[in-house]
């Protein structure tokens, strides 16, 4: 039987470029036939392997609209956002250790900083933000959505309290919700929040590689971004951080990154996310993939319009192109995901990030919808219409057997 994959938000498969790439790095044939290693170094090798991370690191800035030196690479969007959050919090607490060597306890810290969290934002942001707002004496203000699940900023600015000690930290507005799709008014926000001097940081797994993303003309300080989530390899991802702004690092133990991140960097996995951008990149890819993208979600939406019992969530129109998440009245999500796959088709229910237990998402709850009976439903570089022809035939069969199997005689 052959297999139609439709779960593209969670992770998309490695794209071919990417895939070459790292193979040739692995198999010594990407820096000048040397061996990968530590672009720390100042041997023939290590240099080799410095230029070819410049150049992967150059490569993701240019999808992006970033400048190169703005790229800290990252093991991935949910690291990045961790350092996001954990550099902002110490920034305004100025907990940092003091040069002398004291020691800088809870006795030091100024005061209570804010965080400002959506209340639909991925659970990397929201648990990040209550951790390390905890451990650092400050504190999280959630702001609600709509139906639709979209902030109001003037909501989200109400909650803006001024830069400082006991004033707003940072905002976390992702880009694109993660699983209903919805786009956030992330450039009003960032825009009424810098002469406020209060830090943004934009959530851009969902966004970065499916439509036009320019970081620098958007004036955000901060942005997080997965490789996986493009088609990029898994652990690989990056923080931007604008030119100017320092963070003390999440990461210690090295000077890697311009002592922004320790650690060796995933050299051939940060090749292949680069070769994977650099794709994205050429001529109009990225504006052909989103197009065809939003062809694919568009007919589910048409079919899901004449299902009894099949509701939109999130919002129709406003939305990154390449996910729709639909609410199936009466039907546990499991049996809905066991018939589709049974039917060679992958999907995806409950909340994004805990798919093992199926929970009941935290997002739809706060959209005011079912949060336990959803189908989200998204594509990416290599959705074919065969795919989509296949959940659609596969689809209305697998509830009309499932209601029966409900019903009651």
């Amino acid at each position: 039987m052959a297999r139609h994959y439709l779960d593209h938000a969670s992770t998309s498969p490695l794209r071919p470029q990417a895939r070459e790439a790292m193979v040739a790095v692995l198999e010594g044939r990407g820096f000048e036939g040397l061996v990968p290693a530590d672009p720390g170094r100042v041997h023939s090798e290590g240099m080799a392997a410095r230029v070819g991370l410049e150049q992967a690191r150059a490569q993701v800035a240019d999808l992006v609209g970033a400048r190169a030196r703005e790229v800290v690479f990252t093991s991935g969007a949910t690291e990045a956002i961790a350092a996001a959050t954990w550099g902002a919090l110490r920034r305004a607490t100025d907990a940092s250790e003091p040069r002398s060597g004291e020691r800088a306890g809870r006795a030091a810290r100024a005061g209570a900083p804010q965080v400002i969290v959506a209340a639909v934002e991925h659970s990397a942001v929201r648990q990040s933000s209550e951790v390390f707002a905890d451990a650092l004496g400050g504190r999280v203000t959630v702001v609600g959505v709509d139906g639709q699940g979209r902030v109001d900023p003037d909501q989200v600015l109400a909650a803006v309290d001024e830069a400082g000690p006991d004033g707003t930290a940072l905002v976390h507005l992702q880009w694109a919700n993660h699983e209903v799709g919805t786009t956030q008014p992330v450039a009003e926000v960032v825009a009424a929040c810098r002469p406020r001097g209060v830090l943004v940081h934009v959530d851009a797994a969902q966004a970065v590689g499916h439509v036009p993303v320019a970081f620098d003309a958007l004036g955000a300080d901060l942005l997080s971004l997965s490789g996986h989530k493009l088609g990029g390899p898994a652990g690989t991802g990056a923080l931007l951080v604008r030119r100017g702004l320092r963070l003390d690092p999440l990461l210690l133990g090295g000077d890697q990154e311009r002592a922004r991140r320790a650690g060796l960097e995933n050299v051939a996995g940060l090749v292949g996310l680069a070769a994977a951008c650099a794709a994205l990149a050429d001529q109009d890819r990225l504006a052909d993939e989103a197009a065809a993208a939003r062809a694919h979600t568009d007919r589910v939406l048409a079919a899901a319009a004449n299902l009894p019992g099949v509701a939109v969530y999130g919002d129709p129109v406003g939305r990154v192109p390449q996910l729709v998440c639909l609410g199936i009245d009466g039907i546990e999500p499991q049996a809905v995901l066991l018939g589709l796959d049974q039917a060679g088709v992958a999907a995806h229910s409950g909340s994004a990030c805990a798919s093992e237990g199926l929970e009941d998402s935290p997002v739809l709850a706060a959209m005011g919808v079912d949060a336990h009976r959803s189908l989200r439903v998204s594509v990416g570089w290599s959705t074919t219409d065969a795919d989509i022809d296949a959940l659609l035939g596969a689809l209305p069969p697998v509830l009309d057997r499932l209601r029966a199997l409900g019903a009651t005689p």
